[in-house]
């Protein structure tokens, strides 16, 4: 999986969490933000993107 779609599927979850009240889709984005942060952490650490200046 690519970093950048992870990084996407994370931050929309997280922006549902803020306005959800029904505690069962609550605890659905819970668990679909959970599994892409372990999916996110799991990928192998590549360098910065592309395109990003490497600081120098």
């Amino acid at each position: 999986m690519d970093k950048s779609v992870a990084d996407l599927n994370i931050a929309h979850f997280k922006r549902l969490l803020e306005t959800e009240t029904d505690a069962d889709k609550r605890e659905l984005l819970t668990r679909l933000l959970a599994e892409e942060e372990a999916k996110l952490a799991a990928l192998p650490d590549t360098g910065p993107p592309a395109g990003k200046a490497s600081g120098r």
